[in-house]
């Protein structure tokens, strides 16, 4: 939905300046028409503090704006009734002030949310307060341009759709901020493309394009060569698409930030060019990758792409050895219980295979230095033997080669160690099948509220796996992004089995704090996995993040079962955040002469339970 796009935008650096922090705004119309500009998780620390402001004033029943920030918290807690209800009890002076169509908006989005088709009836309601609205000159009359262009949508009249899309960001209040015009352009460009519009697809690419160099975001920009190469390839010009496609691939890999899609997308454009050893290659290449990233949980599109080109190619016995892979990843990826025990042998088979080239390794090492000496004592003889400068030349030269390859070995060594440490501290794939099973449950059961949600936080969960992984450094609020989308699921999944609160001291600026990522998270996973299970009560998980002693100070505390031995779980598995968090924070902070610590204590004893995780690392501001 074009709506939800805007409310559910990740953190973006460009937020609106000029808006007055929560503590002392008195406008609240434009608290609330600036939250457009704002990051989801800013909007809903602004919302709760007002809110909490506002139920303390003995007279809050008869503020409209109470009822709307409650409202709101509503929704946040998936109570769409009671938030309904709230937004009902807000009255304004008269029939058509802000007021009222701040009440009106709010409950017709609250209508929309479902995504499915919007009758006649709704649609009359939509067009009424729009034509109020605009008779008033309404500062939210942006608003219901924006709906208008959301119910076509979902009722699939695109032309429509992208006709109100572009009055919603002409009336926008905000329309000259990076943020709204970034997410005009890209609404416009997927609604073009809808229609198969390939000069508006190519106008609104241009304009994200033109805003992106006027931020200086390279990868933005970058990212409108990929949408160019959609273009040329919806009008078959299939060189145009080809050319841009190396464009978008050859900035990732100078950024060092290729994925799998990369190599597909680069090898269809060059199948629909007819190049098919070139798609061959690169999509060999994307499934070596895919591989890697995930292994177990191979797709299909890349044996499908080989079988297409070795079809063009004319070589049909590849052709169908590719389909019968695909086929097989197809059935193993629909064979959901088998394909948790094949994830579970492969990944044990690759952290064996790791084990074996380490130990290889560590013996090429130890015989290249022993290489190493004696070239140094061949050295010393000739120079005195031959007494010849070809000889003295080209035994240093084999010194300096001999020593390069030691480097390079060694730096290789490094390298599978940490490869062999991230195999080990993947997601749990019982988790992402546990999370698919669930999800499918959802939809059987016909609760399409919950199962739209669970999608959701499991989609954006996965996203900013992906996406923060590639950072040193990440904003805190980032992370309780994630750590809530992820508890969230955890919740779905253990239902009833516990409940969990994330405190943030008052003095810390999420949007400004930095911290690494997936710092939290493999304790929280510990606790609920370890600490929640097989307990006669509920558990509970607190995690704060405060200020000490100008240290960023997090602590994980839980009411589990504690650090004991448990039956069939490893204590492997249990250590591994351990030795994970100490080499990163090695590797940051205490590398660099920084204070950094951390302490994991159980908490038994004097009728306590539970584990207790505090990490201490310095304050960094972006």
């Amino acid at each position: 939905m074009i709506s939800s796009c805007r409310n559910k935008e990740n953190s973006n650096k460009t937020e609106a300046k000029s808006v007055i922090k929560p503590v002392i705004q008195t406008d609240y119309l434009s608290l609330i028409i600036s939250f457009d500009t704002l990051s989801s998780a800013r909007v809903k620390k602004i919302i709760y503090s007002e809110e909490s402001l506002l139920s303390q004033n003995p007279d809050k029943e008869s503020n409209p704006y109470y009822h709307y920030f409650k409202a709101k918290k509503y929704n946040y807690a998936k109570k769409r009734d009671s938030a309904v209800a709230e937004y009902e009890k807000m009255k304004g002076e008269k029939p058509n002030d802000e007021i009222e169509f701040l009440k009106t908006d709010a409950i017709l989005t609250r209508k929309m949310a479902s995504g499915s088709m919007v009758e006649s009836a709704l649609m009359s309601q939509i067009f009424t307060a729009l034509e109020k609205a605009e008779q008033v000159h309404s500062r939210l009359t942006y608003r219901f341009y924006d709906l208008v262009a959301q119910a076509y949508f979902q009722n699939d009249n695109e032309k429509k759709s992208i006709e109100y899309s572009a009055i919603y960001f002409k009336n926008h209040p905000f329309k000259t901020h990076p943020a709204i015009k970034q997410r005009y352009f890209d609404i416009s460009f997927l609604l073009a493309f809808r229609l198969y519009d390939f000069k508006k697809m190519a106008f609104y690419n241009t304009q994200a394009r033109k805003l992106a160099q006027q931020v200086g975001d390279s990868m933005a920009i970058a990212r409108t060569y990929d949408n160019e190469a959609q273009i040329y390839s919806k009008q078959l010009q299939t060189a145009k698409a080809l050319s841009c496609s190396k464009i978008y691939f050859n900035y990732l890999k100078k950024i060092n930030n290729l994925n799998d899609i990369a190599y597909n997308n680069l090898a269809t454009a060059f199948y629909q060019d007819h190049q098919p050893d070139s798609a061959i290659k690169y999509f060999k290449e994307g499934n070596v990758l895919d591989k890697l990233s995930t292994p177990g949980k191979q797709k299909d599109i890349y044996y499908n792409g080989l079988r297409d080109a070795y079809k063009m190619k004319g070589d049909y016995k590849h052709a169908l050895e590719a389909a019968d892979s695909a086929y097989s990843i197809e059935l193993r990826n629909y064979q959901a219980i088998e394909a948790v025990k094949v994830a579970e042998i492969h990944e044990k088979y690759e952290t064996e295979k790791k084990d074996r080239n380490i130990a290889v390794l560590n013996g090429r090492n130890k015989l290249n230095e022993t290489i190493i000496k004696q070239q140094r004592w061949t050295l010393f003889l000739a120079m005195f033997i031959f007494l010849g400068l070809v000889s003295f030349f080209y035994t240093f030269y084999r010194q300096q080669r001999l020593r390069a390859k030691n480097k390079l070995l060694k730096s290789e060594n490094q390298r599978l160690n940490v490869e062999q440490k991230m195999l080990q501290a993947q997601l749990n794939p019982h988790f992402i099948f546990n999370a698919i099973a669930n999800l499918q449950s959802l939809i059987a059961s016909g609760y399409t509220e919950k199962s739209v949600c669970y999608l959701r936080s499991f989609s954006e969960l996965l996203r900013s796996t992906l996406e923060q992984n590639r950072k040193d450094f990440i904003e805190i609020d980032e992370e309780i992004a994630s750590l809530n989308n992820y508890l969230r699921l955890q919740q779905m999944r253990y239902a009833d089995i516990f409940d969990y609160k994330i405190i943030v001291d008052d003095e810390l600026n999420l949007n400004d704090t930095l911290i690494p990522p997936m710092l939290v998270q493999p304790f929280v996973e510990n606790a609920i996995e370890h600490g929640f299970r097989n307990i006669a009560y509920k558990g509970l998980l607190a995690i704060s993040f405060k200020i000490k002693d100008d240290l960023l100070a997090i602590e994980i505390d839980d009411n589990g079962s504690g650090l004991g031995a448990k039956p069939n779980e490893n204590p492997k598995k249990q250590s591994l955040a351990q030795v994970i968090l100490k080499e990163r924070i090695d590797l940051l902070f205490t590398a660099n002469r920084q204070q950094a610590e951390f302490t994991v204590k159980d908490k038994g004893g004097n009728r306590a339970t539970g584990v207790t995780v505090k990490i201490l690392i310095p304050i960094i501001n972006d």
